[in-house]
């Protein structure tokens, strides 16, 4: 790690603060993050059919990871309260692994980035697929949970490859 780098969440005396965000410049910010649960071959075809019995799992994991990432300055202590022109979740099974990817995209203008609603709405969807196909197989493993892409901000625009390094 480069001894350069300054933790802003902490004020001189190591004391864990909010940073004031109130002097930076108003832009549009986007984060995009993703990760993955890994389910057995049952679960998989519950889900892709429709057959689990707590309903649509794909759909209300959408709403929770939606709810979730509204939620992320009650859950994370240092965060902002934001307010976003854009959430969305989506879903892209994969049946050669037997994986479910949440992605999920925030977009705002503001004085503050939202990479950290991106992640918590990721988490809390794949917690809720995990919730809803519990009942068939409890040995589900989330992972791969990671900032995609962030654009806008003081820090620019950062975007991982698909061997996770940064382009």
């Amino acid at each position: 790690m480069d001894d350069n780098i300054k933790l802003n969440h902490f004020d001189k005396n190591g004391k864990a603060i909010m940073v004031d965000v109130g002097d930076k410049e108003i832009t549009e910010r986007v984060a995009i993050a993703k990760g993955r649960i890994k389910v057995n071959e049952q679960v998989f075809n519950a889900i892709e059919a429709g057959t689990v019995k707590k309903g649509d799992v794909l759909g209300v994991a959408r709403v929770a990871g939606i709810m979730g990432a509204k939620k992320t300055a009650e859950l994370i202590p240092m965060c902002h309260l934001l307010a976003f022109s854009k959430c969305s979740i989506d879903f892209e099974m994969f049946r050669d692994s037997l994986e479910v990817e949440a992605t999920c995209m925030i977009k705002t203008k503001g004085q503050t980035g939202v990479e950290m609603e991106a992640l918590t709405g990721v988490n809390i969807a794949l917690l809720t697929i995990y919730d809803m196909c519990k009942a068939i197989d409890k040995r589900m493993v989330l992972g791969n949970i990671y900032l995609y892409e962030k654009t806008g901000g003081k820090s620019g625009d950062v975007r991982w490859n698909s061997d996770g390094g940064k382009e």
